[in-house]
């Protein structure tokens, strides 16, 4: 059994580290609170926004918009990494990239490039793969001017061929305690079933190519903008509950090791109090 001082050296370090854990996880659901009202408030928007794009793009005729709808034969594959910059969240990064090698093997015959969003990805993709841009600092300043320069280089990368196909992979945020690894089909554009669209009637004014230019590109900086949001509240619903389940783990052990503290310093006092009575017979005797 360890002795009395390093049990307290141990005890002290873990009253230490909840401290910290305690104090990560009310920051985190602080930011949380922010960044879900955010996502929520975003999502019908972005979603009727992709369901109009997606219902016009069925009915393209002609160029229009066939830059942005060209399915050709997919050489070259671009996926666009998200995840956070800091650590202590869990298997958050972890699915993710786990979801980045499942899309390796599942173009293994195709060249699969990455672009990360969070210094993560970056750190990990790069030591195996072609990583070709890193925007981490998006995080530091998380508005939608920024996001959509992001999305307008991946649309300058598809549109001049460097890439046939883009797909987006982030954690989207369901609760503080749940996050679903979505991936995403960001270009070419999909469109509509054709039940669906059917049923979709629109009249358009000034005209459809018109309305389609300016659409199709606020639709794909709104798309990644919302990707780039849900992984926002995913990292810190994530971090919330790693650290919450950190702090009870470190309660826990703190309280078996000052359950161990008493027991060893109850054995101690009680030898001390056996060699004194020894002593004592012995003296009588």
């Amino acid at each position: 059994m360890a002795n009395l001082k390093e049990i307290r050296n141990r005890i002290a370090s873990v009253s230490s580290t909840m401290q910290i854990t305690s104090a990560m996880k009310m920051v985190s659901a602080a930011k949380l609170k922010k960044a879900q009202d955010a996502i929520t408030a975003m999502r019908p928007y972005s979603d009727k926004l992709t369901e109009l794009l997606q219902g016009l793009s069925a009915s393209l005729d002609g160029d229009a918009g066939s830059k942005f709808a060209d399915n050709r034969e997919v050489k070259k594959v671009l996926v666009v990494a998200i995840t956070s910059n800091r650590g202590l969240c869990g298997a958050f990064n972890t699915n993710i990239l786990k979801q980045c090698s499942t899309l390796l093997d599942r173009y293994a015959d195709k060249q699969v490039d990455f672009m990360a969003i969070g210094k993560k990805a970056n750190d990990i993709l790069s030591k195996k793969n072609t990583v070709v841009s890193n925007h981490s600092d998006i995080y530091d300043n998380l508005t939608f001017d920024n996001a959509a320069g992001i999305a307008e280089s991946l649309m300058r990368l598809f549109i001049e061929g460097e890439y046939d196909k883009i797909e987006l992979v982030y954690n989207k945020f369901k609760n503080a305690a749940t996050q679903l690894v979505m991936t995403e089909q960001f270009l070419p554009i999909q469109p509509m079933e054709d039940d669906k669209a059917a049923a979709s009637d629109y009249i358009f004014e000034p005209s459809k190519p018109e309305i389609v230019e300016q659409l199709i590109p606020k639709s794909l900086k709104t798309q990644l903008f919302k990707a780039i949001r849900d992984s926002f509240a995913s990292e810190h619903g994530a971090r919330m509950t790693a650290m919450h389940k950190a702090t009870d783990n470190a309660t826990e052990l703190r309280d078996q090791l000052k359950l161990t503290y008493n027991k060893a310093r109850q054995a101690a006092i009680t030898n001390e109090i056996l060699e004194i009575v020894g002593g004592a017979e012995a003296l009588n005797n």
